[in-house]
């Protein structure tokens, strides 16, 4: 049954020409999404349009195919040397390559050419050979746009429509100098009979309208589908946050991928420098397939790595910032951010790499206690809520490996299968048949050693569990004596990390992993007292905003040893340091970089 949208967005509503339809089909495209839809006619009557979307909405389609469509319909020109009519200028290399793409699979008819830097520039290669041929599209970034400018190689006095893809970044201090000298010559001062000028990005700033009406004209059509809502990232993404230290990051990271995208899923792990992403492209804790892409990699390589994550040959993509904006990777089932940005726009951008096109995906932040701050700012200028989530367990690890290992079982051809007949049938006799097959997916998944893990913070070799009580407790020493009265004055130097439940009717706390048998023999649940292994994180008592000195985990009531920083008195009257070092356990040490955390 056709839903409304696709009854809104039907290629009949609009003026879309049968073979336009057909590649349109080709693509996979059955009708036009709201941002197209509400922009479809607006470009095509020539009117200057402000586009905000959120990411993964066809931002791309809705300025392209009026533009093609409108062209098309004009007398037919296939001049040599004949100037663009169409300008689109992006922020990225792989961004332009994209668009011209995209514009590319939807005429047979026009000349779309994209001119990027990246590459040796040489005046007689293949882009003057484009321009002595003659242009209909012309996409490209600032920067090699005006290197032919200023070669007098490239004429932009006939320009029909310009477009500003990821506007904000594009008028951005670093671009806006050489945007200008581009649109120069192509822009009078106020004139009405300038250029059509569509603008389009998911985030746009105050300050990029203030600048845009220096292009475009009086009357302009402004289409927001973002507006006063609160939530600015993409509604199909489900925003997840868990606690991890930098030193836990990559082993943690590696867990991550394997349950929430397994070996057959599709991964963009972000980091902030090249050389993070080069180093976590190669750490073994990713058995996926991964490779790296940032600015220091060759423009030909990028392409090829770009080229091989869209079309399945590896999994896994560690990037910087160059694979966040605009390009469209169909089919990416989870993105790892490996911090919190520095700025919102990124974060929006980052995430909305999956959930594109009506599908839904995850999104990841790992971030330290320091950054907590950093965290709710995201949530407050996105307007999201990160669901506060613990690292993997060894169990969801097993679960999401046994699927992948039960996945490689059905690629195994049936004539290969005839040479190990015997030895299984010699097994299933020795071990019998659930013991020996499984024994062969644990062996196939790589799941034959795990690594118990905190749901705190991630920290390797502990175990976090949860103390119910059957009231609210208001200091937290009520419950240091109820462990205490049956565990022994001994669990003092054994419980890290204690912090309240939501609604103080418990809390939960780390152990070490190895004590748990110990703990689980010694320990009688009563009516005012129950003591389970967590399975997943529980939702946590929320620490006053800008609490360092108390400590996350701690500090509270019977004033016990903080997550950081700050020697405190603890519950057993001992002076527990607080330190550099995780739940008062460890003294200052010398903090390492970031790359660090991934030399084992």
């Amino acid at each position: 049954m056709e839903t409304p949208e696709q009854r809104e967005g039907a290629f009949s509503n609009f003026k879309i020409s049968p073979n336009t339809i057909k590649l349109l089909e080709a693509r996979g495209v059955k009708y036009l999404f709201d941002i197209q839809v509400k922009t479809f006619n607006p470009v095509y009557d020539g009117k200057d349009v402000i586009g905000q979307a959120r990411t993964g909405t066809g931002k791309t389609f809705s300025f392209a195919i009026p533009l093609v469509e409108k062209l098309q319909s004009g007398p037919e020109d296939k001049r040599r040397g004949r100037p663009p009519k169409v300008l689109v200028l992006a922020p990225t290399r792989e961004l332009a390559i994209q668009v011209a793409r995209d514009f590319k699979d939807v005429t047979r008819k026009l000349s779309v050419v994209c001119f990027y830097g990246g590459t040796a520039y040489n005046p007689q290669g293949i882009e003057l050979d484009a321009i002595r041929s003659g242009i209909d599209i012309l996409v490209g970034t600032p920067g090699r746009i005006k290197d032919h400018l200023q070669n007098n190689k490239l004429d932009l006095s006939q320009l029909k429509h310009v477009v500003l893809d990821e506007v904000d970044q594009m008028l951005d201090m670093g671009f806006a100098e050489q945007v200008e000298e581009i649109l120069s010559a192509s822009y009078a001062k106020g004139a009405e009979s300038n250029p059509q000028t569509l603008l389009f990005s998911a985030t746009c700033p105050p300050w990029v309208y203030d600048v845009a009406k220096k292009y475009m004209r009086s009357q302009y059509v402004h289409v927001d589908l973002i507006g006063k809502k609160t939530q600015k990232a993409a509604t199909t993404v489900e925003h997840l946050a868990i606690t991890c230290h930098w030193s836990q990051r990559a082993a943690v990271i590696g867990d991550i991928v394997q349950v929430y995208s397994g070996s057959h899923g599709r991964t963009i792990i972000f980091c902030e420098t090249k050389k993070q992403a080069h180093e976590l492209s190669m750490n073994p804790s990713i058995k996926q397939n991964a490779q790296s892409l940032h600015g220091d990699i060759a423009q030909k390589q990028r392409e090829m790595t770009l080229k091989g994550f869209r079309s399945g040959t590896f999994e896994v993509l560690v990037a910087t910032n160059v694979a966040a904006r605009g390009l469209d990777i169909p089919e990416v089932d989870l993105v790892v951010q490996c911090s919190p940005p520095k700025d919102v726009e990124s974060y929006i951008h980052r995430s909305g790499r999956t959930g594109r096109a009506g599908r839904t995906g995850i999104c990841i932040c790992l971030y330290q206690r320091k950054e907590e701050d950093q965290l709710r700012y995201v949530e407050q200028k996105a307007g999201i809520t990160f669901k506060r989530v613990g690292v993997p367990t060894a169990n969801d690890i097993i679960k999401s490996s046994s699927k992948d290992a039960v996945r490689y079982l059905d690629s195994v051809p049936a004539a290969a299968v005839e040479y190990f007949r015997s030895a299984a049938e010699k097994l299933i006799e020795d071990r019998g048949p659930v013991e020996a097959l499984a024994a062969a997916l644990a062996h196939i998944s790589g799941a034959t050693t795990l690594e118990q893990r905190s749901l705190l913070n991630s920290d390797a070799g502990c175990t976090t569990l949860v103390l119910n009580c059957s009231q609210e407790m208001h200091n937290i020493g009520y419950a240091w004596r109820g462990i205490k009265e049956q565990l022994g004055e001994e669990m003092d130097d054994q419980i890290k990390r204690m912090t309240f439940l939501k609604g103080r009717t418990g809390v939960c706390f780390d152990v070490p992993a190895e004590k748990v048998k110990e703990i689980q023999d010694k320990w009688q649940d009563s009516r005012r007292w129950q003591l389970t292994i967590a399975t997943e994180l529980p939702e946590l008592e929320e620490s006053p905003r800008g609490d360092r000195g108390a400590g996350r985990f701690g500090g509270r009531g019977g004033g016990r040893g903080g997550f950081r920083g700050g020697d405190r008195k603890g519950f057993g009257g001992k002076w527990r340091g607080g330190g550099g070092g995780r739940g008062g356990g460890r003294g200052g040490g010398q903090k390492r970089s970031f790359s660090q955390a991934f030399d084992y």
